[in-house]
């Protein structure tokens, strides 16, 4: 059997070719894409900026997927990374700060997969087993939750400190007498006692407060990746440090107010990004899932439930109208029509009969089908999150810009720090002077306002996102987007709703109400369609005990009269069904179907098929007695604002991608502001052109099913409808909760004014460094001032975040 030369999949016998493109393929959507892209390859990860996991592990070894909790940022993947040289068993450990996952390679021979969690936790890290639903509390939650405790204690023990300097040491400082410093024999008790007081105040703070934050500057020494936290930590640290000391040997010029000051302002604004972040993951609750947790098994007895995880290949389950098929499989009894547009994108269910094999995570929507479960016990679903991970796994964290700052800006910092006290103290200054001056240096160089300069900014920017029902999950957003060259569209469900509608009727008026009179027996989607169209909707659980229809109002008709009545109804999988109604037999479905079990079809409406067909709608026939009666035109209904949306991106190239094919996708290849249609392509093909279009140009995929979510991750950037389902959501970098097309506008333009703040921000911190640090090497501030200044810098970008991001074009 041959594989797919685009997406790896099996090719049919004989495989789909064409001359003068190279290889075979599964589909002819596989092919155009090659055509197209003929000679492009998808991007390739440098390896010396990234060492994933390969693809393909070796035959004596298994892969799991672990969640780990307490990933603080990108560094600790490199920290995870190196557990794995310490543990037997383990070959390789490659995390994801942006989905908290991690993926393990391990010898099962030497290592059972339940003791992974065990061994690889620690160290601030807790590793678990991944869950499909959270029973629990989401870690994102239990972050906020601790941060918040920690800020409450800091903030308390703060405001025990600051008082101090406030009132008594600040004003001594300067000349002003207080009282509270004047030292002899008998009062050295009373006034060091307050001080030594200060100091275990501090300690509180720094190593209760500040924890999160010195472990992260643990964690960049451990790697060798200097980050924001170790320029922090080493300004806090060395404040008290010199403190101490200088207590301990009896000065009371103490700076334990920048340890505080350092650690509060950072946890501060850590607690505001993270408050924001909290509000855009919990409004993705109510986005669907395709996963199926349990399945109907048939046994000798009979029929029972278990989790889909117990399911053997070979087994046979039972999918009733409406279920979802649990697993991949080949179907041994019955006849249904199956909508696999789930994963598909393909809007017209697909008839399944005995022998034909059927996808996990499709739904059967008018009859029940025996499924015996295949090889793999897998679902399709599965098999795409596997394919999800595998591909965000392959592109390397980006750090932010200013910890790739810290790895030159650190070094420089300690390194001026030493040679200031060295100097200070070969020229004959004091130890105490020079060391001084070594802490000014440190202090002013504190990078709390540069630390602070990108959370905050983006904070902003995804608070303003979400007041306009967009939702940011990847802060790569602000920097891809302004930039992009190249917009895919995933077309059902995108640019169309992906819900069948009536969009007109052609011939006898009669035909739309015989038509839904027999429809309603069914629960095909075209049959709903036609029931909206009529104005009634058939009570499900009522009809299935012969109940009568369930009026409801619709636009201009009357819907207070009941359908007539059917008997003898019946299906014709594939193609329709028919039943009698007042003593004639009405037959709905295709025109080959009625021409056989009716009679012709008139040329007028032929003509109308091929029109509906030509428009890329599907055609209904009603016939009774000895022809054709009418045409009913179903069609997946387009959102209005669909062409709007397009023509907003006339200044980059549009592709629509689609699993359709045929006469429903052609109108888009003539569109004037489409500049590519790939039509027929599979998820998995999907996901390898985008791929592709990423190797040319900056991409962002827009798209809304499961079917997407490979591709949504594949791109630059990934942009889900809000009706889209949960994996595609996980998978993007952007969710418009609205599905509405024209906020795609919205989420290029919030991203470019984002990453204008941004710039602004880091730009000030660079500014107030460049001028700082200089004016510290040379003595003329000190560690009071120098604060002071830290201070005030981030209050500066604290207040230019808050600020609305307003809408602008770069």
């Amino acid at each position: 059997m041959s594989i797919c030369r685009l997406c790896d999949l099996p090719t049919p016998e004989p495989p789909v070719t064409a001359h003068g493109v190279e290889g075979t393929f599964c589909c002819r959507g596989c092919l155009n894409v090659a055509d197209a892209l003929d000679g492009v390859e998808a991007v390739e990860v440098d390896a010396e900026a990234s060492t994933p996991i390969p693809r393909e592990i070796p035959d004596d070894a298994a892969e799991t997927f672990l969640a780990v909790d307490g990933m603080h940022c990108t560094t600790c993947e490199l920290f995870l990374g190196l557990r794995a040289d310490g543990i037997d068993g383990v070959l390789a450990v490659d995390a994801n700060y942006a989905t908290e996952t991690a993926r393990v390679v391990y010898e099962p021979d030497s290592i059972e997969e339940s003791q992974l969690p065990e061994l690889l936790s620690g160290h601030g890290y807790t590793v678990r087993k991944r869950t499909a639903d959270s029973n629990g509390d989401d870690p994102a939650a239990i972050r906020q939750r601790d941060t918040a405790q920690r800020l409450v204690a800091g903030g308390f023990f703060a405001m025990l400190v600051m008082p101090w300097y406030l009132f008594y040491l600040y004003p001594s400082y300067v000349g002003i007498e207080t009282g509270i410093l004047d030292v002899d024999a008998t009062t050295a008790v009373g006034v060091y006692l307050p001080l030594v007081m200060l100091g275990l105040l501090t300690s509180v703070v720094l190593f209760y407060t500040g924890y999160p934050v010195l472990r992260g500057a643990w964690v960049s020494v451990r790697t060798r990746q200097p980050n924001m936290d170790l320029l922090v930590s080493i300004a806090a640290v060395s404040a008290y440090g010199y403190s101490t000391v200088a207590l301990a040997t009896g000065s009371t010029h103490l700076y334990y107010d920048v340890s505080v000051a350092v650690i509060m302002v950072v946890t501060l604004g850590r607690y505001y990004e993270g408050k924001i972040r909290s509000e855009a993951t919990g409004l993705l609750s109510s986005l669907t899932t395709a996963r199926v947790r349990s399945a109907t098994r048939r046994t000798d007895d009979g029929r029972e439930t278990v989790p889909v995880e117990e399911l053997e290949a070979g087994d046979r389950v039972v999918v009733t109208p409406g279920e979802r098929i649990p697993v991949d499989g080949i179907v041994v009894e019955g006849v249904a029509d199956v909508d696999e547009s789930i994963l598909t994108g393909e809007s017209v269910p697909v008839t399944k009969r005995p022998g034909e094999t059927v996808i996990g995570g499709a739904v059967t929507t008018d009859a029940a089908l025996i499924v015996e479960v295949g090889p793999n016990a897998e679902s399709t679903v599965d098999r795409i999150a596997t394919m999800l991970w595998g591909i965000q796994s392959d592109s390397p964290s980006v750090q932010r810009f200013v910890d790739a700052l810290a790895t030159v800006f650190v070094p420089v910092v300690l390194t001026l720090g030493v040679v200031v006290t060295a100097w200070q103290f070969a020229t004959g200054g004091t130890v105490a002077a020079a060391l001084l001056a070594g802490l000014t240096v440190l202090v002013v160089s504190c990078p709390c306002a540069m630390g602070l300069a990108t959370p905050l900014a983006i904070s902003g920017g995804l608070r303003d996102a979400l007041r306009r029902g967009i939702v940011v999950a990847n802060d790569s957003v602000f920097e891809i987007a302004p930039d992009a060259e190249t917009i895919v569209f995933d077309k059902t469900g995108t640019i169309t709703t992906g819900d069948m509608r009536v969009t007109e009727t052609f011939g006898d008026e009669r035909a739309l109400r015989l038509a839904a009179a027999v429809e309603r027996r069914s629960d095909h989607p075209v049959a709903d369609a036609i029931l909206d169209a009529v104005g009634s909707a058939v009570d499900s659980d009522a009809v299935a005990d012969g109940g009568a229809v369930v009026p409801y109002g619709t636009d201009g008709i009357d819907s207070s009269e009941p359908l007539p009545e059917m008997t003898d109804f019946s299906r014709h999988p594939g193609e329709g069904v028919s039943g009698s109604v007042d003593g004639r037999v009405i037959v709905v479905g295709t025109p080959d179907l009625v021409r056989r079990q009716v009679g012709a079809i008139p040329d007028r409406l032929v003509a109308a098929i091929r029109r509906i067909e030509r428009d890329g709608g599907l055609p209904v026939v009603v016939g009774w007695g000895d022809r054709g009666r009418g045409v009913i035109a179903v069609a997946d209904r387009e959102r209005e604002e669909w062409e709007t949306a397009v023509e907003a991106f006339a200044d980059r190239d549009v592709v629509v991608l689609t699993g359709d094919s045929g006469p429903r996708v052609d109108r888009y290849r003539n569109h004037p502001s489409i500049d590519e249609l790939f039509a027929g392509v599979p998820p998995e093909g999907k996901a390898e052109t985008v791929r592709r279009l990423a190797a040319t140009s900056t991409t962002v995929m827009v798209g809304d099913g499961t079917n997407d979510a490979p591709a949504l991750a594949a791109a630059d950037l990934g942009i889900a409808m809000g009706d889209g389902t949960a994996r595609a959501a996980d998978a993007a970098d952007v969710v418009v909760l609205e599905s509405d097309l024209t906020a795609l506008e919205d989420v290029f333009d919030l991203a470019s004014g984002t990453r204008r703040r941004i710039r602004e921000n880091v730009g000030w911190a660079l500014l107030y460094n460049a001028v700082a640090i200089p004016l510290a090497v040379v003595g003329l501030i000190n560690p009071l001032f120098a604060a002071v200044a830290m201070a005030a810098s981030s209050l500066i970008v604290v207040s230019n975040s808050r600020r609305p991001v307003v809408r602008v074009s770069e």
